[in-house]
C-alpha cells in the first residue's frame, strides 16, 4: 500500500448522547433517508468515499451507541481515529453537557491537547424546543479549535457539510498537530 493510500484512508467516530440523532445523521448522509422511529444503536461501521478539496477519501464512519456522562470512551474510539463528530440535540441541554464531557474524555484517553472534530447541533428543525443557543455552542467549538454546525437529518439540512467539515479539520495543516498525533493516526499499530 502506498503512502498516498494510507493518507487517504480516514476513520471518523461519531459520539453523543442517546437519541440525539447520530444514526439519523449518518443514514441521511449515506442513504438519503430519514427514519422517524428511534432504534438504539449498539455500534455500526460504514464505508464511504468522500470527495473533499479535490481529493477522494476512503472514510470509515463509526456510529457509536449513545453515551452519557458516565459512559467510558475506550481504545476502540481513539486508536487509529482521525476525526470526531460530537453530536448534541439543540433541544437538549443535557446532550450538550454530555458532548463537553465526551470531548474531555477523548482528550484524556488519547493524551492529546486537541483532536480534529466537529461539534454538531442536531435536530435544528426543532427550533421551538431549543435549549442551546448557537452562540454558546460556537463558543465551545472555538475554545477547542473545532468546527461547529447545526443540522437537521429530518430535513437534510447541512448533513453533507458535517462530514466535509470533519475532513477539513482532519486535513488542517500538519503543523497544528503534534508528531505523536500524526504517528498515532497514520500508524496506530506502532504507538
Amino acid at each position: 500500500m502506498s503512502r498516498t493510500n494510507i493518507l487517504r484512508k480516514k476513520r471518523i467516530v461519531v459520539l453523543g448522547s442517546r437519541s440525539v440523532g447520530k444514526s439519523a445523521l449518518i443514514l441521511q448522509y449515506l442513504e438519503n433517508q430519514f427514519v422517524e422511529n428511534y432504534y438504539p444503536t449498539i455500534e455500526g461501521s460504514f464505508q464511504r468515499c468522500i470527495k473533499y478539496n479535490g481529493t477522494e477519501y476512503d472514510c470509515e464512519i463509526i456510529d457509536t451507541a449513545g453515551q452519557d456522562e458516565y459512559s467510558l470512551v475506550n481504545a476502540k474510539h481513539t486508536i487509529g481515529t482521525h476525526g470526531y463528530i460530537f453530536v448534541y440535540s439543540v433541544a437538549s441541554r443535557n446532550s450538550f453537557d454530555v458532548v463537553k464531557v465526551l470531548y474531555d474524555r477523548v482528550l484524556d484517553f488519547s493524551g492529546f491537547q486537541q483532536v480534529p472534530c466537529v461539534i454538531v447541533g442536531s435536530k435544528s428543525d426543532l427550533d421551538q424546543f431549543r435549549q442551546i443557543d448557537p452562540s454558546e455552542a460556537q463558543q465551545f467549538a472555538q475554545l477547542n479549535n473545532a468546527a461547529w454546525i447545526e443540522t437537521s437529518a429530518k430535513k437534510n439540512v447541512n448533513v453533507a457539510q458535517v462530514f466535509e467539515h470533519c475532513l477539513a479539520e482532519i486535513e488542517k495543516p500538519v503543523l497544528s498537530c503534534s508528531s505523536t498525533w500524526l504517528l498515532a493516526t497514520l500508524y496506530p499499530q506502532t504507538i
